[in-house]
């Protein structure tokens, strides 16, 4: 064998040795992104942990705020009741709307309408929210007032980007094969899309649902514009305004007490334990949905 034939035998050793090479140090470099990634959400919730433990009691969770009677206890009862409600008002506008948009784009649109929506539906999803709270504002505020429905819309045009991308992609996993075998004994494309394909994907609807409720539930920007002039007290009536978690966090961040620094410390720790919490069951609803999805394609 001549010097040429084994030159020529080594270089995909080397080759192979060169992408080896390559391979390690692109899974350190992901490994190192991975572990940057908690360490930033470590550090910052062990930061607001630490300001804001102190501040946490019953009295925070049960009482409202009361800015003109420093002596009374201090809570932010007020700014939970307004959040749950807002924030269930924009659930009820934009899941349902979203799933239907979902289902007809994947379901039964044509491929240019189809196009055209998920186009529309990334471009909304990138509009930032102190836009969407300026459109909301010239719609429901001006020449009426500000209310806990105008923050609700505005948090459910937030959401309806959200729920529908995530829904589409969930339908697409559904197998065709059911689909076919639906539509063979006879029954119509509506029947097969509401009792074949949509129990399919129950668990990722949720998932869907439960990331976008935890996407809005930390926004501030909208509110400030439709719902942040808000009387002291708790109230339930969202045609007024409503205070909420994130709003209040923005005024008490503001004030030049220390022990209202300790409250939007608290504020934030109690908003980031419910993503976490929303997040966490997200991810149980995917797996089992993506559990489901298997067994029925076998």
């Amino acid at each position: 064998m001549s010097a040429a034939d084994v030159g020529v035998l080594q270089r995909p050793n080397d080759r192979l040795r060169r992408r080896r090479a390559v391979n390690r140090v692109m899974e350190l470099v992901a490994w190192l992104a991975a572990v940057l990634a908690v360490v930033i959400l470590g550090v910052v919730i062990f930061s607001v942990a630490r300001r804001g433990a102190s501040a946490l009691s019953l009295d925070f969770l049960t009482k409202p705020q009361a800015p003109f009677v420093p002596t009374a206890p201090q809570g932010l009862a007020n700014a939970f009741a307004g959040t749950f409600i807002i924030v269930g008002l924009a659930a009820l506008m934009a899941l349902p709307f979203g799933v239907l948009i979902a289902i007809y784009v994947n379901e039964f649109a044509p491929k240019g309408i189809r196009n055209v929506v998920t186009l529309t539906l990334d471009v909304l999803a990138g509009v930032p929210a102190i836009v969407i709270g300026i459109f909301v504002y010239g719609l429901l505020v001006v020449g009426h007032h500000q209310s806990g429905y105008a923050g609700a819309f505005a948090l459910g045009v937030l959401m309806l980007p959200l729920v529908s991308r995530s829904t589409i992609e969930v339908l697409a996993l559904v197998p065709d094969s059911l689909r076919e075998a639906a539509l063979g004994v006879g029954a119509p494309r509506w029947r097969t899309t509401v009792g074949v394909v949509l129990p399919q994907t129950i668990g990722g609807v949720l998932t869907g649902a439960t990331l976008a409720v935890a996407r809005v539930a930390g926004e501030t920007a909208p509110l400030l514009l439709v719902c942040s002039l808000v009387a002291p007290g708790t109230h339930y009536n969202p045609s007024q305004p409503l205070m909420t978690v994130p709003l209040a966090i923005y005024e008490l961040s503001d004030s030049p007490e220390p022990a209202d620094h300790a409250r939007a410390w608290a504020a934030a720790l109690v908003l980031i334990l419910f993503i976490l919490v929303v997040s966490l069951a997200a991810r149980w609803l995917a797996t089992r949905s993506r559990r489901k999805m298997a067994q029925a394609g076998r």
